[in-house]
């Protein structure tokens, strides 16, 4: 694997002035091959020009040779509360969930999934219960904190919301709304009345004019059918994901679940990169065996609205991951199908506009959320994309910088037996990825 390294600064003649002002990318490759200078300015794309035709006489210049540029990606589906928790787990014992503990892992998640390209990120956080309110204090208080550097939004998974358990379900819920939760969410196949589960999100997100973001296997086309009818007359909108039971119905029932959710405008916000789950507890391994993606191309062709996500990251439901929204684009084009273009729109505008954020284009007036990955074409971008620049509201909030070295075939040789500082033990070749 690449090691990273320290680079020269990319930015020339900075000054503290500078910050407030505007930013001029220069040599920046276009997906469609055009190689442009882009300027920005107060948080959006202020001009798009032929190389060399733009200047910025009093702000940041970043020369992007040799990168390819594209609107920043948005992480659509994250479980922030409980993120990074599975080398805790595999201990034997219960992870750490303290509002502290919760607000370090949720802060060191979204910053891990920032650095990948992310500038935007929903994540499901579990109310009720013996926390309370807890953990979504503490991960709305590490959003103030990432304020400037990534837009997190927070979208409240009560347990259950009908019958007499779900009383107190139902006023936690509009208790974190008023807390400061964007979103309403939950699993209402985990509610002994998934239908009542739906009608009572529903109305709650009629109450604050909020989106509904719900967990669903998708594997019940009844349920399907219903729940698209309720949410076919709510003005807000509706996601549902991961979905992947709909790979699991005959094609026929799959593809008429799939055009009533298309009727009613649902988004499907799928998870390549692993498993999630919104109850409580562990998870046994016999439980993720089989875990599958929904069928991607069957919702499309449907004309539903199909975003990617990541789901759980290192926790008891994914021990691994990465957060790369890039690594979920390779898999929707290396395992389901999708071209390239389609792969990456899934995890940028599908992404955003699941979210409610503003279209992103690379062209004059638009939002200047923006990647810069090493590389020439989107294929091989998906394919072996290290050295990234992010840009959010117009300002460079991460940079990843990596370099791949070979040893040339004497010194491989002579490296074990001469030791470390041998004169002779050099590298030969070095390049960038």
């Amino acid at each position: 694997m690449p090691d990273s390294q320290p680079q020269p600064s990319p930015f020339e003649g900075r000054t503290p002035e500078d910050d407030a002002g505007s930013l001029l990318l220069t040599g920046a490759r276009l997906d469609d091959g055009r190689t442009v200078d882009v300027r920005l300015a107060a948080g959006h794309i202020q001009a798009v020009g032929t190389a060399g035709s733009l200047s910025a006489p009093r702000g940041l210049r970043m020369d992007l040779t040799g990168h390819l540029l594209l609107p920043a990606p948005a992480e659509p589906h994250a479980h922030a509360d409980t993120a990074l928790t599975a080398d805790a787990a595999s201990q034997g014992g219960p992870p750490p969930y303290t509002g502290e503990d919760v607000q370090r892992r949720a802060t060191e998640a979204a910053l891990l999934q920032l650095g990948h390209g992310a500038t935007a990120l929903r994540t499901h956080v579990r109310v009720g219960g013996p926390r309370g309110l807890g953990p979504l204090e503490a991960v709305l208080q590490a959003r103030r904190s990432l304020r400037g550097l990534t837009d997190v939004t927070a979208v409240a998974v009560p347990r259950l919301l009908t019958g007499r358990a779900g009383a107190d379900g139902l006023a936690m819920l509009r208790d974190a709304m008023k807390m400061g939760a964007a979103v309403v969410g939950g699993c209402p196949d985990l509610d002994p009345d998934p239908a009542g589960f739906v009608e009572a999100a529903l109305t709650v997100a009629a109450e604050h004019g909020c989106p509904v973001d719900l967990h669903t296997d998708g594997d019940d086309p009844a349920r399907l059918a219903r729940l698209a009818a309720q949410a076919g007359g709510l003005r807000a909108a509706v996601s549902l994901g991961p979905c992947a039971g709909l790979g699991r119905l005959p094609r026929e029932t799959a593809l008429r679940a799939a055009e009533g959710l298309a009727a009613a405008g649902v988004t499907v916000t799928c998870l390549p990169q692993g498993a999630c789950r919104a109850s409580e507890g562990p998870v046994a391994a016999s439980d993720l065996a089989g875990v599958d993606v929904a069928p991607v191309r069957l919702l499309r062709a449907a004309g539903v609205r199909v975003a990617a996500g990541s789901g759980a990251l290192r926790d008891v439901a994914n021990p691994v991951g990465r957060g790369d929204p890039l690594e979920a684009a390779f898999l929707l084009a290396s395992q389901h199908g999708l071209r390239a273009a389609e792969a990456y729109e899934a995890v940028s505008a599908h992404a955003r506009a699941a979210m409610g954020l503003p279209e992103v284009r690379v062209e004059a007036g638009f939002p200047a959320e923006l990647l810069a990955v090493r590389g020439e074409r989107l294929d091989g971008v998906l394919s072996l994309a290290y050295s990234r620049v992010v840009i959010h509201h117009g300002r460079v909030v991460a940079r990843t910088s990596a370099v791949r070295e070979y040893c040339d075939s004497a010194s491989a040789l002579e490296l074990p037996r001469q030791g470390r500082g041998t004169p002779g033990g050099g590298a030969a070749g070095a390049g960038q990825g």
